[in-house]
């Protein structure tokens, strides 16, 4: 059994009520631990016994190998018994456990010991040993066993030995009843004793030769009869002298792990070691202790308990050497004495306990006032009146969901999210232009059948031409809705009917409608006319009731429309429709029963089924072959980019180690101008003499100084020519440096493109979250990925969200957060004081910040001192420029749409604006084929 911290790691027993919930409710939905068959009646103890088990602090209790999670421990145990008992003797097994059964040996190692010291010269039938002939060793198969009595009578022996033709055609033989070895017993008593009752070298064995024992370094393989081959397969007579066990079958190391692997013991004082109930019941080993062995194994344990209450005893005062009645006078002052001491006793452990506990305490205190490294769990950061003083915000901003399209109905904003994010980031191998999220918005809601949508079109066309390179079944859809229907009959319960369409009139539509849309020519300069119908085509041959459950439903919408005369009177959606949300709830008719066409129908359909159709076809374009050529390219070049942005940063490192030395050839220069050179002037004239005694010597004077005014002035001269040379080597080095800065500057832009880059071309492979704030909520930007720019032509600002988008935790990271038992404040209290309880989000809920505001505040909220905040303020920190602008950028177009329809009204007419001048229907989809 695997440790941990030394100790045995207990299975969770099923509970009290999961046992009655077995008589009352045998169908309860429980969770079940296959690894180690325990079970569990909620999810949080099922996660948090699987979280324990997979922590890398067990041990293997067979090879004491530590830092291994649970069922690491327990393969390695696996391994190591079969390993051990495939080596270990069968026939010794038996005999040794019932040797060691009910034994009371303090430390197994004293029980290896005696267990070796008993066994070693002892052998049993059927066992493998080593038989030592001249100097020659053989592999030999013990055949017989003959006790001591048999030692003296040679003739008993020779009655005894097997014929080899019909030995295993006889009768049994008295020999093999008899059961060799009589030595179990109390393990105690010395091995000399044990051999005088029962001698091993009094043993005669009868053993067959198997085979030649050769070492690796033998050379002698001639096969002669010298080298004691023609012993093979003769049975001889030996004695316990010449033979010998292979070490790796029984050795003292082997016998311990074969003993600790099959016994055990509990932890009272002087319990016997045990034989395992499985093992015991295998190898036949008796698992109930006698009346006399349990007698033996009690007074064992008083003994010890005696003995440990004399030492204790012992400890606060000896006996008297001299034990003499005693009067009652001293009885009393005896028991005073006793009494005396037992106080003194208590006293002393009080004091101890106290001493302890306050050794605790202050250990507690150290404990808590330990300075923490950051960062750290975000959960576990708290924020301090300093941190308040400085400026960092209690609570985070609410972000709103209300502003998100389609968010009222569960799960169908992130459904349109990822199918935009899937046609924006692919744009390329799909031949689609890229257009932003509002756009889409728009486009998905339009309705106005005479003004038909270019971005609709494209978008369906684009996904019908991706699906005719993914494998299809024809009729899929007509199959799978009549093996419901049969389905149903075999049941014995009626078809169904949807809005009063059944099944056979839904085939019968569906029939006729898209039959050759993977042919069908979808021209981009024709308005993609008929891409209705070929929609229709395509959901008929790869959908199902599995993979698109509400398939029955929207092709009963799209082929099927209400009677003239039975539909109520309702309103009609303006075709402004586009802006208007009461579209997605637009009361649906009760029953469709008059065949209708898809382009005629598409216009009535409710936005989350045209969402549905198309996040159903991006599931499928994602296996089709463009999709991962596109995929395998990116990573290409995502590799390219990595190379090239290593050898900038190089080059960018090169140039600055350079304009440093430059700029200080630059202060050497400048430090060499500031020194005054020397003056030519100032060597003044020897001043002449009023003797004329003295003319010689002047005239020699006069023409000494003459010299050095020569000298004078021709090293002054070179100093100024070293000084100019000097003050143009500055000027080329700063020349150099302005060329070397400006180099650094175009590196630097390189380096933003290729981050720019580099993001566009891992949206083509995976979109992962900004990160994650305290409470595992995601943070999502999804501008700049795949096909779309972050910075236009000119320098401008583009966008395609155009927000920063807030997931709620996963259920997982929902869950992780609800096991934290040991914070001050619990996580939904805490949830609710920084969050606000609009602010907090569940699993599937999505939230939007639109405004630059709310970011700044979102980002002063945001605590570095915790390992995911830290992330992901850095990661908004390194694109803020370009999440700021495509902000700004989308607020300005939509105020700008927001004034058109005013500069448009009149004061005297009411006329509907004119949705041709929207946004979403300007779009050109400028990489369509013009062919198809």
């Amino acid at each position: 059994m695997p440790t941990c911290r030394r100790k045995r790691v207990v299975l969770t027993q099923p509970s009290d009520s999961l046992l009655k919930s077995l008589k009352t409710n045998p169908d309860r939905d429980v969770f079940y631990l296959h690894q180690t068959g325990e079970i569990f009646e909620t999810y949080e103890a099922y996660a948090a016994r699987m979280s324990f088990y997979r922590l890398k602090q067990f041990q293997c209790e067979v090879t004491g190998k530590s830092g291994l999670d649970y069922f690491q421990a327990l393969a390695s145990e696996r391994s190591e018994a079969e390993t051990l008992h495939s080596r270990f003797s069968e026939p010794l097994k038996p005999a040794i456990l019932k040797a060691v059964q009910f034994q009371v040996v303090g430390r197994l190692d004293h029980l290896v010991e005696s267990v070796f010291e008993r066994f070693k010269d002892r052998y049993f039938k059927g066992e493998r040993v080593l038989i030592d002939l001249n100097g020659i060793k053989y592999y030999g198969q013990v055949h017989t066993v003959y006790p001591p009595k048999y030692s003296t009578d040679v003739a008993a022996r020779d009655a005894n030995k097997p014929d080899a033709e019909g030995a295993e055609q006889g009768a049994p033989r008295p020999i093999d009843i008899e059961e060799p070895h009589q030595i179990y017993g109390d393990l105690k008593t010395p091995v000399k004793e044990v051999n005088a009752r029962d001698d091993p070298f009094l043993y005669y064995y009868w053993v067959l030769l198997t085979d030649l024992e050769r070492d690796k370094s033998d050379k002698n393989k001639s096969g002669k009869p010298s080298d004691g081959s023609e012993m093979v397969g003769s049975l001889m007579e030996v004695q316990c002298g010449r033979m010998s066990r292979d070490r790796l079958s029984f050795s003292k190391s082997i016998l311990r792990r074969f003993i600790r692997d099959c016994v055990d013991r509990d932890a009272a004082v002087a319990s016997p070691w045990t034989v395992k109930p499985a093992i015991a019941q295998r190898y036949g080993v008796i698992s109930s202790m006698t009346e006399d062995t349990r007698i033996t194994v009690e007074a064992i344990k008083k003994g010890e308990h005696d003995k440990r209450k004399k030492v204790w005893e012992d400890k606060d005062g000896p006996p008297n050497k001299k034990h003499k009645k005693m009067t009652a006078a001293q009885e009393e002052k005896a028991k005073a004495a006793a009494l005396k001491r037992d106080r003194e006793a208590q006293e002393k452990l009080d004091q101890q306990r106290l001493a302890r506990e306050e050794a605790e305490r202050i250990a507690a205190e150290k404990k808590k006032k330990k300075p923490i490294r950051y960062p750290t769990e975000d959960l576990d950061v708290r924020l301090t009146d300093k941190d308040i003083k400085a400026g960092m915000k209690l609570k985070r901003p609410v972000p709103t969901s209300h502003a998100l399209p389609f968010n009222h109905i569960p799960g169908v904003f992130e459904s349109f999210l990822m199918t935009w994010n899937f046609l924006v980031v692919y744009g390329q191998p799909l031949h689609l232009s890229p257009f932003t999220l509002d756009e889409f918005e728009h486009a998905i809601k339009h309705t106005d059948i005479d003004i038909p949508c270019a971005l609709l079109a494209e978008v369906h066309s684009t996904l019908i031409y991706n699906l005719r390179t993914v494998p299809f079944a024809r009729h899929s859809a007509v199959l799978s809705l009549l093996q419901r229907k049969e389905q149903l009959g075999a049941e014995g319960l009626e078809d169904e009917e949807y809005l009063g369409v059944n099944t056979d009139q839904l085939s019968a539509a569906m029939s006729d409608t898209g039959n050759n849309w993977e042919r069908v020519p979808l021209r981009h300069a024709e308005g993609r006319e008929g891409w209705e119908e070929a929609l229709i085509g395509c959901l008929k041959d790869h959908a199902t009731r599995e993979n698109f459950p509400r398939m029955r439903e929207i092709l009963t919408k799209l082929l099927f429309a209400p009677d003239p005369n039975e539909v109520p009177e309702h309103h009609e959606p303006s075709p402004s429709s586009s802006r208007d949300p009461s579209l997605e709830l637009t009361p649906t008719p009760q029953r469709l029963s008059v065949v209708s066409t898809p382009r005629e129908r598409y216009r009535n359909l409710p936005v989350q089924d045209r969402i549905a159709i198309l996040s159903f076809m991006v599931n499928l374009a994602i296996s089709s072959k463009a999709i991962h050529q596109h995929m395998e390219s990116c990573e290409e070049q995502l590799t390219a980019l990595r190379k090239e942005k290593i050898e900038v940063n190089r080059t960018k490192k090169q140039y600055a180690e350079e304009m440093n030395i430059l700029l200080g050839e630059a202060k050497e220069g400048a430090v060499d101008e500031d020194i005054k050179m020397d003056d030519p002037s100032d060597v003044s004239d020897v001043p002449a003499s009023d003797n004329g005694s003295d003319s010689g010597r002047s005239k020699k004077s006069a023409s000494k100084s003459k010299d050095l005014r020569q000298k004078a002035q021709l090293a002054h001269s070179k100093q100024r020519e070293a000084a100019r040379a000097k003050q143009a080597s500055v000027k080329q080095a700063m020349a150099e440096h302005r060329r070397l800065d400006e180099e650094v500057n175009k590196i630097e832009r390189r380096l933003e493109a290729i981050e720019r880059e580099f993001r566009k071309l891992l949206g083509g492979v995976r979109v992962k979250p900004m990160g994650k704030d305290r409470f595992y909520n995601r943070i999502w930007w999804f501008d700049g990925l795949g096909s779309s720019n972050l910075i236009g032509s000119g320098g401008a600002a583009q966008y395609g969200a155009g927000r920063i988008f807030i997931q709620g935790p996963s259920e997982f990271d929902l869950a992780l957060m609800m096991r934290r038992t040991d914070d001050e404040v619990p996580v939904q209290m805490r949830r609710l004081e920084e969050e606000g309880q609009e602010g907090m989000l569940g699993p599937g809920d999505w939230a939007v910040y639109s405004d630059t505001e709310e970011l700044d505040e979102f980002l002063t909220w945001l605590n570095p001192k915790g390992h995911r905040e830290l992330a992901l303020k850095q990661a908004l920190g390194k694109w803020w420029i370009h999440i700021s602008a495509g902000i700004r950028r989308r607020m300005q177009d939509l105020n700008l749409l927001a004034k058109l329809p005013e500069a448009r009204r009149s004061a005297r007419t009411k006329v509907a604006p004119d949705i041709t001048r929207e946004a979403y229907m300007l779009w050109t989809n400028r990489r369509a084929i013009n062919a198809t």
